[in-house]
């Protein structure tokens, strides 16, 4: 064969290579153009709110103070979106912003449903006046309503709230057994106990064996009872005995 010949059959050769290449890389370019479009439109449709809308959040749970107003206020921007755009974490972060809710879980439901379930703060007292300790000893900040309102009131340090609970539930217990209810409890800043009864009687506790010297108030308070008096306070700060304050008559205070 001759040179030229074999020349010229390299270049068939050449050519039908380098076509089949550019049409492989045409139906590959094709390919990967079709699946991005494809992805597109797909990520266009989830995003679409009017193509797929949140059509209704259903909420379940117990609710005495959350109303169904605060509910759709707090969810009202994240409705605007897509079913699938939707953040649940978002969601859910939403509803526990609001005051009286202390946990909310979202899930998605096919083919348009929210599924929400609250769980309401469980108020145990009022806390520094402005503020309610929940059953966990937790502060938290809410409007106040009729059913909690007469909640005993505890006042403390800040971060103290959990400390203050567990002795009034501790003191409270005893004096409870014993015909008492312990209206408030206050912890100074220096660590002393102040307590006040449901009739009255103010109790100072000092900063140790507070258990102990309610249980003092216990023993003696019969006998205190029998005076001609109103005890107004008791000092139980002493290692063995205590002091009484006696309210006044309206003749002793002219």
């Amino acid at each position: 064969m001759s040179r030229n010949k074999k020349k010229r059959q390299f270049t068939q050769t050449l050519k039908q290579v380098n076509w089949y290449l550019c049409f492989g890389l045409l139906f590959l370019f094709s390919v990967l153009f079709g699946v991005a479009w494809a992805a597109y439109s797909l990520h266009e449709l989830l995003n679409d709110a009017d193509a797929l809308p949140i059509e209704a959040v259903a909420v379940k749970g117990e609710r005495k103070f959350t109303t169904d107003e605060e509910i759709q206020l707090a969810l009202q921007s994240m409705l605007e979106d897509s079913f699938f755009s939707a953040d649940v974490m978002d969601v859910q972060r939403a509803l526990e912003g609001l005051p009286w809710v202390y946990h909310a879980s979202v899930r998605r439901e096919w083919p348009a449903k929210f599924k929400v379930t609250l769980q309401e703060q469980q108020a145990a007292a009022h806390w520094n006046g402005e503020s309610w300790v929940n059953v966990n000893g937790e502060v938290f900040d809410a409007l106040a309503h009729p059913e909690v309102e007469r909640l005993p009131l505890l006042q403390g340090p800040e971060d103290s709230a959990k400390e203050v609970l567990t002795a009034y539930q501790q003191l409270n217990e005893l004096l409870s057994i014993n015909g008492f209810k312990l209206a408030s409890l206050h912890l100074s800043p220096r660590h002393a106990w102040f307590a006040e009864l449901e009739n009255g009687i103010k109790i100072e506790l000092g900063r140790e064996d507070k258990m102990s010297r309610i249980q003092r108030f216990i023993n003696v308070y019969p006998t205190l009872k029998q005076a001609d008096k109103t005890i107004e306070k008791i000092d139980l700060r002493y290692d063995t005995g205590f002091a009484v304050a006696w309210q006044k008559t309206n003749k002793e205070s002219r």
